[in-house]
């Protein structure tokens, strides 16, 4: 039996409503959690996570974007996210929360917690929210290639079903050795109609471009990184988004990176991949284990 039950809400904000997730857990609410998926993703990264976190409430949003948060117009980018988090946050009536991302998620919280820093108790950066080792000098295609590669060229992609899709996942280096039932929901909830009557990834190229270019070109990282103040734990892995070593961190690079932020508590793991830390088992074992130690000293809601 799981620990929680899922609904789901819409808030709104500037160009549409965002869609979030809630997971409310059956035993006595001790804590809640902001969890903040990566750039081509959506809130259903993060069932194997909040397995892991009985007692605690989990909220995750869809991003504008991405998943049925996918109409939402305006601009996106790294603030327009943050924003958006502290819309649902006044939605639901929370003041302040512990913050988990993944990927760009977890630029987007860096940027959150320097927005609205009152709203961010401690943050969990999941593999993302330090500069990458991105070459300067490219344009804004070739970021988006540089930095996701195939996981940037699918979203041009066209699919007759949702059996088609799940094929095109199945062999992915990264999800190989890791296939599972929740993942199967994950991939079926990313297509939405391309009006033609074949289905495409809910993320738009347009989007994600846009994004991409923010989190390795912008400036609102390198001013929310100056500013960090929050209780920060950073948890990077060795593979990258094909499996391949050694991630999107090298350890020589990263260790020039976090002695620009001292305060930064780092846990680099010797297995699993920029997927599998949040979307398996074993993944989810670690990343639970950090976010409950991310809340331990939170009061009890209520």
């Amino acid at each position: 039996m799981s620990a929680h039950t899922y609904r789901t809400i819409e808030v709104a904000v500037p160009g549409g409503d965002l869609h979030v997730g809630v997971w409310d857990p059956v035993a006595p609410q001790t804590a809640q959690v902001l969890l903040v998926h990566g750039v081509t993703s959506s809130h259903l990264a993060w069932p194997f996570v909040v397995e892991e976190l009985p007692g605690i409430r989990a909220i995750a949003p869809d991003l504008r974007g991405r998943g049925c948060s996918n109409e939402v117009s305006g601009a996106a980018g790294l603030a327009a996210h943050a924003d958006d988090l502290a819309a649902v946050l006044d939605d639901l009536g929370i003041e302040s929360i512990p913050v988990v991302g993944h990927s760009m998620g977890a630029f987007v919280s860096v940027v959150f917690a320097h927005r609205h820093p009152s709203r961010v108790e401690s943050l969990l950066l999941i593999d993302g929210g330090l500069p990458l080792d991105v070459p300067a000098g490219m344009d804004a295609d070739a970021v988006a290639a540089y930095v996701l590669g195939p996981t940037a060229a699918r979203l041009s992609m066209r699919f007759a079903s949702i059996d088609d899709y799940l094929e095109f996942w199945r062999p992915h280096p990264a999800f190989a050795h890791a296939w599972s039932p929740e993942l199967e929901s994950y991939f079926a909830y990313d297509l939405v109609e391309d009006g033609s009557g074949m289905l495409r990834p809910a993320t738009s190229y347009a989007t994600m471009v846009d994004d991409t270019v923010d989190m390795n070109t912008g400036t609102s990282l390198p001013e929310a990184l100056a500013d960090l103040r929050h209780p920060t734990a950073l948890i990077t892995v060795p593979r990258g988004l094909q499996n391949e070593e050694p991630g999107l961190y090298a350890p020589e690079y990263l260790q020039g990176v976090l002695a620009a932020y001292p305060r930064i508590q780092h846990t680099r793991l010797d297995d699993l991949n920029h997927y599998t830390i949040v979307m398996s088992e074993p993944g989810a074992r670690v990343v639970g284990e950090a976010v409950r130690q991310l809340v331990a000293h939170r009061h009890p809601v209520g």
